[in-house]
């Protein structure tokens, strides 16, 4: 009979077993057996546990699916931030990124300069903490700063090892890998045939599903989907690296599963690489938007530095959108939260990169206009920036005479009142303030994480409750309670009580998030905090003349008047006073004073611009500076992206200083 040390042995034995197999399958590609004496390895092992559960080791491969469902992500704060990338949407970008490099580096060490290239995966970045070779805690990005804990789902993922391997290198004591989750396109289509099949709503897209994956509760959840990793870089690390590369080739010894690069003298070399992925991304069998370039010494990584939350030293070249062809079946109208309507296309459904796309935006009704767009057209679709849809162009020589034009309805399509299109302005608007359509969006927007940030309630959510009738607008949010939620599909005591606390707590947001979850047009994050640290609630409600607003740096005579005009509004009043007696947050906010390079500067954005407006709008406030609407004679510069405008011209015509984006980032490093 087998001794416990016995057991003990055979225990460790197969647990070695099953992870060398594991690595060989799912790390490197390359299994040793087949899949039936794999099972049979596993099915030992488990066995084994089952009958000796004090032997079971938390790095056990039978462990991976072993946590229980969680009520909330802790944060992690990342020892050493977790950096986003500057964009290069052209070739001569990579040239110009080459050349600043060079300059800032001296010539001595610009000729010792070399580039390493890899696969820009469209997945979540994650982070893998090991602990002398034991993996203790996984993490999301987040902000760059703290992420979340997801360290049971990322247990998971099966390429993501419990130990680390010794076979080459003895385990540190502390690695922290950094790399992206996604879902191979292959198992993408997979898994949304079984979505489909149980009658659920398909993913959108890969990218959506691996996040959405990994920010279950349930790792169980985690665990049924068809994950995967590359890692692409180390974050805190008690190993010495002279080298990029060589800090990956040293995750790969441990059994990691890292992306695939290649090193590179000069830019020429990846201008070529980067052109080369260009034309057969859609080979690689998962989803990819560009390809990251970066600095291989760290040395030269550490004297280049950063730019708020970007380094110098790395650069995304984008791919140019993916595009397919299709039929324009029908044009529907989208009524938003400030009721703007929206023209949509329902599409035949087309694979482009490996999403099926049924709809896309046409914006308002000049931009069908001049595009020709007419219903039954075939037309050119891209996805814009591998994700949004959105319609190009018609294939006018494909015409057969039976297309027809799409005319702007005269009335509302939800409420049925009459709509209205402000002289100037490209979108028609519902103006009855009890449309429901504006009512549900308006909730959904107050709810999301930009406004009140109330976690649990999102679109879905907050669609159920409206057509259940338990709210009718934000003010109702605050008068649910635990025991209407609990009978409802989906909810329990604990959920339901989850959700009431994050209910509450979004009444301590300040003041400034709460006027942007008003809703009001024209009114952004940034706008409601200039307006809010000048005014509280009270002073907005006893009334306000437009020219008194306008005073405030930032602020011009439309948002000014539209601020004026909303709480001149019964209706809006009532809300503001109910919300108010319910405990939200109405006084005035603290001014911070302004720091950084870019202190008491006024700018204004204009252009199509490498990184998100909402990005570079964060960048110009964390140095100290104000982004403005419009160009005027006390502006201090204006940021300008290609097809910049009327804005530029304007820029011209008063002398105002006009920043590309190489000339902003060195404004940004002072």
């Amino acid at each position: 009979m087998a001794t416990r040390e016995d057991i003990r042995e055979r225990l460790e034995e197969l647990r070695e077993k099953v992870r060398y197999h594991n690595r060989r399958y799912y790390v490197e590609d390359s299994p040793e057996i087949s899949d039936a004496e794999y099972d049979a390895l596993y099915r030992e092992l488990e066995s084994l546990e089952a009958k000796n559960p004090d032997l079971i080791t938390p790095d056990s491969p039978t462990q991976r699916v072993g946590a229980e469902p969680l009520e909330e992500f802790e944060e992690v704060r990342h020892a050493i931030p977790m950096l986003s990338l500057s964009n290069a949407r052209k070739t001569e970008d990579l040239y110009e990124w080459d050349a600043r490099i060079r300059r800032l580096l001296g010539e001595e060490e610009a000729s010792r300069l070399r580039y390493v290239t890899e696969l820009k995966i469209d997945g979540l970045a994650v982070s893998l903490r090991y602990e002398n070779g034991v993996y203790t805690l996984g993490a999301t990005r987040g902000n760059g700063i703290v992420g979340e804990d997801v360290t049971a789902n990322l247990r998971t993922v099966r390429s993501i090892p419990a130990r680390l391997s010794e076979d080459e290198l003895k385990a540190p004591e502390v690695l922290e890998a950094r790399g992206e989750v996604y879902i191979p396109l292959e198992d993408f289509e997979e898994l949304n045939r079984r979505q489909e099949a149980e009658g659920k709503r398909p993913f959108a897209n890969p990218r959506n599903a691996a996040a959405g994956s990994i920010r279950q509760l349930d790792p169980k959840i985690a665990a049924s989907r068809p994950l995967t990793i590359f890692l692409y870089g180390v974050g805190e690390s008690s190993l010495e690296f002279e080298s990029h590369s060589e800090s990956l080739d040293t995750l790969s010894k441990y059994g990691l599963r890292v992306n695939p690069y290649e090193v590179h003298d000069d830019i020429e070399s990846v201008v070529e690489e980067c052109r080369r992925w260009a034309k057969k991304r859609e080979s690689v069998g998962f989803q990819v938007d560009g390809v990251v370039v970066k600095v291989d010494s760290l040395e030269q990584q550490r004297a280049l530095g950063t730019v708020q939350k970007a380094p110098r030293w790395a650069i995304a070249y984008k791919f140019e959108p993916l595009a397919g062809r299709t039929k324009v079946k029908e044009i529907f109208v989208h009524v938003g939260r400030t009721g703007a309507l929206t023209p949509q296309a329902v599409l035949e459904p087309v694979n482009v990169g490996g999403v099926t796309i049924s709809r896309a935006t046409l914006h308002n009704e000049d931009y069908i206009k001049e595009k020709d767009i007419l219903v039954g057209d075939t037309v050119v679709v891209e996805r814009a920036g591998d994700v949004i849809p959105q319609v190009v162009r018609p294939v006018v020589e494909e015409r057969s005479g039976d297309e027809y034009a799409f005319e702007m309805p005269k009335e509302c399509p939800v409420c049925g009142e009459p709509v209205f299109r402000p002289e100037g302005e490209a979108i028609t608007r519902c103006v009855n303030a009890r449309c429901p359509a504006q009512a549900l969006e308006h909730i959904i927007h107050w709810a999301s994480k930009d406004a009140m940030d109330i976690e649990g309630l999102g679109e879905k959510l907050a669609t159920k409750f409206f057509d259940l009738g338990l709210i009718r607008d934000p003010a109702d949010i605050y008068e649910l309670e635990a025991e209407q939620l609990v009978p409802l599909e989906g909810f329990g005591e604990k959920s339901a009580e989850n959700l009431i606390r994050a209910i509450e707590r979004s009444k301590e947001q300040p003041f400034d998030r709460v006027l942007y979850a008003l809703g009001i047009r024209h009114v952004g994050a940034v706008t409601a905090q200039l307006i809010a640290e000048r005014f509280s609630g009270e002073d907005l409600l006893k009334g306000m003349e437009v020219e008194k607003l306008a005073e405030i740096e930032g602020i011009g005579e439309v948002v000014a008047k539209a601020v004026v005009e909303y709480f001149e509004l019964e209706d809006n009043r009532a809300l503001v006073e109910r919300l108010m007696k319910l405990g939200l947050n109405f006084g005035s906010v603290e001014q911070k004073p302004a720091e950084g390079p870019l202190a008491g500067k006024r700018i204004v954005i204009t252009g199509t611009l490498s990184q998100p407006r909402s990005e570079i709008a964060e960048l110009i406030e964390r140095a100290g500076g104000t982004v403005t609407s419009s160009v005027s004679r006390n502006t201090d510069y204006v940021l300008a992206g290609e097809e910049a405008g009327s804005k530029l011209e304007r820029a011209s015509s008063l002398g105002v200083p006009v920043l590309d984006e190489a000339a902003f980032e060195e404004l940004l490093s002072g």
